[in-house]
């Protein structure tokens, strides 16, 4: 389980939020809960590391709104939408906005926990991903127009006597501007750098 994760609980019944609240924490989830999305939106802790589970239809804000109200903060986390009988259309909307599952009620304990848990691993992902891209960024940064240049043919697949060609330089000057672009990127490998170069959008452009 991603470290510090939290799980959101929004849900105007109290009976039901409450018996969520307790099931999460009995599976050793962090847990927080709230009577409305306003609130939540309200409180809006941070860091926001962990997932939400709210209801689909609720006074004020109802679930939809709340998902629209996080793609306009840029708030990423993942949210699993609960349904009661004959709003599944609805549940299905809140898919196409973003929601990552929904759970229609009465909803069996174990599948509500591993969707949690799927969600939860699905950010720490995201997070890590999102982590490892701007070091990556902060390395490209560094690099000189022309061993950028050399990055951009090796990702294409060019061997360096093409790389040279291209650029019309001679084969041994593209080889120095590798190995000083392999040391600046950190690279323990021409494949290594190939994927870092991929992370970050460099895309065989040469």
């Amino acid at each position: 389980m991603p470290e510090k994760a939290i799980v959101y609980v929004i849900d105007d019944d109290d009976a039901l939020r409450d018996s969520l609240v307790f099931l999460l924490r009995t599976a050793k989830i962090d847990v927080q809960s709230y009577p409305s999305a306003a609130t939540f939106l309200d409180a809006l802790p941070a860091p926001r590391t962990g997932c939400i589970i709210t209801d689909v239809r609720m006074p004020g804000l109802s679930g939809l709104d709340l998902l629209r109200r996080l793609k306009e903060l840029k708030i990423a986390m993942p949210v699993i939408v609960i349904t009661g009988h004959g709003d599944v259309a609805l549940a299905v909307e809140t898919m196409k906005a973003g929601a990552v599952d929904f759970l229609e009620k009465p909803f069996d304990d174990e599948a509500l926990l591993s969707s949690v848990r799927a969600a939860l691993r699905q950010h720490d992902g995201d997070i890590k991903r999102t982590s490892e891209r701007a070091e990556i960024e902060s390395r490209l940064v560094a690099l000189s127009n022309r061993e950028t240049d050399v990055l951009k043919g090796l990702v294409a697949g060019q061997a360096n006597k093409q790389i040279a060609y291209d650029l019309g330089i001679s084969p041994r000057t593209v080889e120095i501007y590798r190995a000083n672009l392999m040391n600046k990127m950190q690279a323990a490998s021409l494949s290594d750098l190939v994927r870092m170069a991929l992370v970050a959008g460099i895309l065989g452009a040469g």
